[in-house]
């Protein structure tokens, strides 16, 4: 099922808007499980059902569509970050501060598992971003620069106001992409994990029980860095 791009506008989305969206979902889905070389525009205007000069119209071509797709996983992660991470500049300070920060720290794993694990449009952003990280092209230039370095220094710098650790210290960049690692990898591995586990799919039960899990890891990091303090 492919996910449909959401409408900002109290309107309802014009023809084009329409066909776009679907194009940008069709591409999604497409350039993740097949490659965006595997992929051709035919099938792309297929799965949209839109007329295959359309790709050319509104993009300019399939190299434009991949860069749209790109903005469309930018936009969306960066809404979950926002509301995950967002606004790290107005903690306290002093132990009130790292308790604020560490809570903080707690609540961005918590949206983050909720998106990767819970919602099934993850699936196929990660695919698409995976294929993009084995063969890199703008699109993946346009995904870091736009989520991956800000979402990651972000997080840094409220590791650093959980810890006191500096936030671009190499230890702490490698903290971080660990925290991050363990729930992408539910989607990376969702095959592995499912039959592991016994699960028919992931759903919110799936990721509460994964929650779980995650914030025991996060709480025993933190923990440790403050033994390593005493």
């Amino acid at each position: 099922m492919i996910t449909k791009t959401p409408d900002p506008s109290p309107r309802a989305a014009s023809p084009a808007d329409a066909t776009r969206a679907a194009l940008v979902n069709a591409a999604l889905k497409l350039f993740g499980s097949r490659g965006f070389e595997g992929t051709s525009t035919r099938e792309l205007a297929a799965l949209a059902n839109a007329n295959i000069g359309s790709i050319a119209y509104h993009f300019g071509g399939k190299e434009g569509l991949r860069i749209a797709v790109a903005d469309f996983i930018v936009e969306t992660i960066r809404k979950i970050a926002t509301q995950a991470i967002g606004g790290i500049q107005a903690q306290p300070t002093g132990s009130a501060g790292a308790e604020a920060a560490r809570v903080q720290l707690a609540n961005g794993l918590e949206r983050m598992v909720a998106f990767v694990v819970a919602r099934p449009e993850a699936g196929d952003i990660v695919r698409f971003m995976l294929r993009e990280m084995a063969q890199p092209s703008a699109a993946l230039d346009r995904i870091y620069q736009g989520v991956f370095e800000p979402v990651h220094k972000r997080l840094c710098l409220i590791w650093e106001q959980a810890t006191g650790e500096p936030a671009e210290s190499e230890r702490t960049r490698l903290t971080v992409f660990t925290l991050l690692g363990q729930v992408l990898y539910f989607r990376i591995g969702t095959e592995v994990v499912l039959r592991r586990m016994g699960w028919e799919a992931f759903g919110k039960p799936e990721a509460a029980k994964v929650l779980d899990v995650v914030r025991d890891n996060l709480a025993a990091i933190l923990c440790s860095r403050k033994a390593g303090d005493a």
